[in-house]
């Protein structure tokens, strides 16, 4: 089994989401009855391929003291730094374990996902998860994303990481220094050289083939693992994402109890 860790701190600057909430950070905001963490721990807890899981957050104990983990065995809470990267650095396994990461806000995750992503991933240094634009536009039209445009598809993150234990610190100090563009596809792509931001510029190769290459500056095996559903990049960011988030909650509840909507 792999360890994870959930990535709950709050980013500088407030949130929107939280305007009339009630509560003080993202991670603890209800939606379809249960905080945005409760229901990722619950789907990592589900997976029979995660072990122990870890909590970061600038203010873990305030996490940890939400009544709807009580029941979850083999959960942690540590303090994080002022950025996810550095977090991260310091809670890697030692040697070349590999560690699943994934965020609070990731909510519609489910132990599906989880074991489709770390097949995808399994011999890799690094891998990340992500949902091309024709799958999420096919169930969800209405659901706008951040693009990452490539020959042969458009691509939006869906919020799970597979690292291999200390070998990716140096990618990890690298996207320190970039994390704040996290949003913007084009500078996250100009921050591995010219090459790479000329040749997605032109569509000359796959998001796995840029994938590689930029893993290779770090010397690792690199890899973008496709996910067939597209609920895998819908996270919460935005109210509207919230208002699809709970109609989505509605249907699978619908469909657990087989009747129709």
């Amino acid at each position: 089994m792999i360890p994870a860790i959930v990535l709950a701190g709050s980013r500088p600057g407030p949130d929107p989401l939280l305007t009339g909430s009630g509560v003080s950070t993202k991670a603890l905001l209800p939606i379809a009855g249960d905080a945005m963490l409760v229901h990722v721990v619950g789907a990592l807890r589900a997976s029979p391929d995660v072990g122990p899981i870890t909590i970061l957050a600038q203010n873990s104990a305030e996490l940890a003291a939400a009544s709807g983990l009580a029941g979850f065995a083999d959960l942690h809470f540590a303090d994080s730094g002022q950025g996810i990267s550095s977090s991260l650095a310091a809670a890697l396994p030692a040697g070349e374990e590999p560690l699943l990461v994934t965020t609070a806000d990731n909510v519609l995750l489910t132990p599906t996902m989880i074991a489709e992503f770390l097949h995808g991933a399994a011999d890799k240094d690094v891998a990340v998860a992500m949902v091309e634009r024709d799958v999420l536009l096919a169930r969800y039209p209405e659901s706008k994303r951040t693009w990452l445009k490539f020959r042969g598809g458009w691509w939006s993150g869906a919020n799970m990481f597979y690292l291999r234990g200390r070998r990716v610190l140096p990618l990890l100090d690298f996207w320190g220094r970039i994390e704040r563009d996290r949003k913007k596809g084009l500078k996250i792509i100009a921050a591995f050289g010219p090459w790479l931001l000329i040749g997605a510029l032109l569509r000359l190769f796959t998001i796995q083939q840029g994938v590689a290459r930029a893993g290779l500056r770090f010397g690792l095996h690199a890899s973008v693992v496709p996910m067939s559903e597209a609920e895998a990049c819908i996270d919460a960011d935005k109210p509207a994402d919230i208002v699809l988030i709970e109609q989505i909650f509605a249907a699978r509840r619908q469909a657990a109890i087989g009747q129709p909507l």
